[in-house]
């Protein structure tokens, strides 16, 4: 059995036997029964309602982007909202989504099946979910594959995930300046990736623009190559004064779900920093520490004003337990940056190989990775077998 852990917090999981499913390689299928789930408050599994105002549910504002020349006011109410409608909306329910809740749900499904060990294939938050889960029940893992991790720090978790956006931004943007730098011609951005960075920040605080929409449509199309033509003819249409190309956003419906619950248990699982002030300078810092991002990774969320937290102490990873994970994690991701990766194998020790893939993009195995990357995890699910020592394909 191989257990599909999505990422989110928030994103469902039950239909990726079929998705993620079609991509593995035919001996990885050969070898696993592939199981998906929704997490608690996702989709079928009892879904969170905050019942937030249309306003609050726009999916161009999932990200706490600031106002013009920083102004969080906004934020600040949005937040102040956000809060109290799932508190007071949410029930008896959402005072038990955390991850902790979720490795705990996950060795329910392991007992389920009667499995007496449990193999799976965390991608994104559900690295951490994974991690959490070795961590609790490091007996009751067999194969365990973690593909683009954060720092799992326990004193800032989601906190610091967040304000790790401004590190993956940096260090993703480059990929794309040069591949707009080659395509000069078409796009008209820049001849060099230094003209191409210089034409994105003059254009992103732009007045004639929606708020914040080269910001956000940027941080989104980054994640993958294949988004890289969307963002080079936004750019292209906002600095000639042409109609913008729309970008895709999610369905409504799925879009409250998943904003709730990644709220929910980004508030729950670890205390964030509860001033005003606090959060009003940290976006002026970041804002000219990471320009990309304009301050957003620093901006003050829902869980300023979360009223319990944490539900309970955080989980610290360590090297207690069975050698028996391998984690795979792209040199330029966007939105868990390299040396945050780096952090998770540090708190696992030797319980973890690492296979860094030198491309771009948020997920590596069979997504932004490399003939090397791959192969190694799919040795590692079909037959067991790890690099002796970290290795860099």
């Amino acid at each position: 059995m191989l257990l599909l852990i999505p990422g989110g917090p928030g994103n469902s999981g039950l239909y990726r036997p079929a998705t993620l499913g079609a991509r593995l390689p035919q001996e990885v299928k050969d070898r696993y029964d592939l199981i998906g789930f929704d997490p608690r408050g996702v989709g079928q599994s009892t879904p969170l309602d905050c019942k937030l105002e249309p306003r609050d549910l726009d999916p161009n504002g999932f990200m706490a982007w600031p106002g013009p020349g920083g102004d969080i006011s906004e934020n600040i109410n949005k937040a102040r909202r956000v809060a109290k409608a799932c508190n007071e909306n949410g029930g008896e329910l959402i005072r038990h989504l955390t991850t902790r809740n979720e490795a705990r749900d996950i060795d329910q499904i392991r007992r389920a099946l009667g499995e007496r060990q449990i193999s799976y294939w965390g991608v994104s938050y559900g690295t951490y979910a994974g991690a959490v889960y070795a961590t609790m029940f490091p007996g009751r893992t067999d194969r365990v594959v973690l593909d683009s991790s954060d720092d799992p720090d326990p004193q800032r978790v989601a906190y610091g995930w967040v304000k790790n956006f401004a590190v993956g931004a940096e260090d993703r943007f480059p990929d794309f300046a040069a591949w707009a730098a080659e395509r000069d011609a078409t796009y008209g951005l820049g001849a060099t990736p230094a003209a191409v960075r210089a034409t994105f920040l003059a254009h992103a605080d732009s007045p004639s623009l929606p708020p914040n929409a080269l910001r956000a449509g940027m941080f989104s199309a980054i994640y993958n190559n294949s988004t890289f033509p969307l963002l080079a003819e936004y750019m292209r249409a906002a600095r000639a004064g042409d109609p913008l190309p729309t970008i895709p956003v999610p369905p409504p419906d799925q879009y409250k779900n998943t904003y709730a619950v990644l709220t929910a248990v980004g508030c729950n699982d670890v205390s964030w920093p509860k001033s005003v002030d606090h959060y009003a300078r940290a976006v002026a810092q970041n804002r000219v520490a990471f320009p990309l991002t304009g301050g957003m990774p620093a901006n003050i969320t829902a869980c300023a004003f979360w009223p319990t937290q944490p539900i309970e102490q955080p989980t610290r990873v360590t090297p207690a337990g069975p050698s028996n994970i391998l984690m795979i994690q792209t040199m330029r991701d966007p939105a868990t940056p390299h040396f945050a990766g780096v952090r998770m194998r540090e708190a696992f020790g030797h319980r973890v190989r690492l296979v860094s893939v030198n491309t771009g993009g948020h997920g590596a195995y069979l997504v932004n990775g490399n003939a090397c990357g791959d192969a190694t995890v799919t040795k590692f699910l079909v037959d067991g077998t790890r690099p002796a020592t970290d290795i860099a394909c």
